[in-house]
């Protein structure tokens, strides 16, 4: 490039400058090699120049004027080659802090990602425990305290049979006794069976509901109600256990703490997905404390999550609560 620019520089003679072209090489020399390269470029090129410009007839006054000339020109060039060289030292410095930043920040994000999984592992195994929690104290309560209550209440049948056969006036005390403890082995037994529930199967899901909603009218004492609509469709037995869970969760805490005299479980495949519903009509939302039920909400939101569903909670215009759970997978609309 420099030899086509002297060549050029030659033709149109000393009177024409073209001292500018000269620039082109020097900074691709700069740019390419690095700023000792464009010095060497910039010496080249005023040698060039000088030389064309005596070769082509130029005169001068003084023979220092050509040499002060050609100095003027070097000092351009290498103002700037200085200019170039600086503005790439400070375009590495740039990309040399964005590539430290861009590796920080994809080490945070894996840290992240990792802590995520180990949280994620760790809530699992927490359910696991509590899963394995629950079993244990449905086998006390059928192994322990319902064979206790059982033999309570054939001792006092004995007892209140022989106050019959001596048609002594405490026999009718006596057999309310017995009417008690049977009603405590009835609910033992129904608590035992709640804690004891295996993994539900993913077909067995509306049944089960609907044997929540019968087991809850008769261990609390309210309307409880299920209700189903369309065809349910799971992909594994799991999801349906963490439904399951959910509506047990959000029922418990309608007929303990909301003291609702109406609970409606609704089970529904939309073209969304599978919506689970459970509605009553006590107080509402408890505030948040804690304790209690504000545990049992962040449980049901956490079942949720695992499985990939939406959980929101909320209290309706017309009073009460309003728990539901949308699970996206592909369901057979009704």
């Amino acid at each position: 490039m420099l030899l086509v620019i002297g060549s050029l520089d030659y033709i149109t003679g000393y009177e024409v400058s073209v001292m500018v072209f000269y620039l082109l090489p020097v900074a691709i020399a700069v740019l390419a090699m690095g700023w000792m390269a464009g010095v060497v470029a910039a010496v080249a090129s005023m040698a060039i120049s000088l030389c064309t410009d005596l070769a082509t007839g130029a005169h001068y006054h003084d023979p220092l004027v050509p040499w002060w000339n050609a100095l003027i020109v070097l000092a351009t060039y290498l103002v700037v080659i200085w200019l170039l060289a600086t503005l790439i030292s400070k375009n590495a410095k740039l990309q040399e802090m964005h590539d430290e930043l861009e590796e920080r920040v994809q080490k945070r994000t894996e840290a992240l990602t990792q802590e995520i999984a180990e949280r994620e592992r760790l809530e699992k195994v927490v359910l696991e425990i509590s899963e394995r929690e629950r079993c244990n104290i449905g086998h006390d309560l059928h192994d322990g305290l319902g064979q206790y209550l059982t033999g309570t209440a054939l001792a006092g049948k004995i007892l209140a049979d022989k106050l019959d056969s001596r048609a002594a006036g405490e026999a009718v005390d006596a057999h309310k006794l017995v009417e008690f403890v049977e009603q405590a082995i009835e609910q033992t037994r129904g608590l035992a069976k709640g804690l004891l529930l295996a993994e539900i199967e993913r077909q067995n899901l509306a049944s089960e509901l609907a044997e929540l909603a019968s087991a809850t009218e008769e261990q609390h004492h309210l309307a409880c109600v299920f209700r189903n609509h369309g065809e349910i469709q799971l992909s594994e037995n799991g999801v349906a256990t963490h439904l399951y869970r959910i509506a047990q969760e959000a029922v418990r805490n309608a007929a303990r703490h909301a003291r609702a005299h109406t609970i409606e479980i609704t089970l529904a495949a939309e073209a969304t997905g599978l919506i689970l519903s459970i509605s009553d009509d006590g107080i509402g939302l408890p505030m948040p404390n804690g304790r209690g039920p504000g545990l049992g909400l962040r449980i049901m939101a956490h079942r949720a999550a695992i499985i990939g569903a939406v959980f929101t909670i909320e209290t309706p215009p017309e009073g009460g609560t309003l728990v539901l759970c949308r699970y996206p997978p592909t369901v057979s609309p009704p």
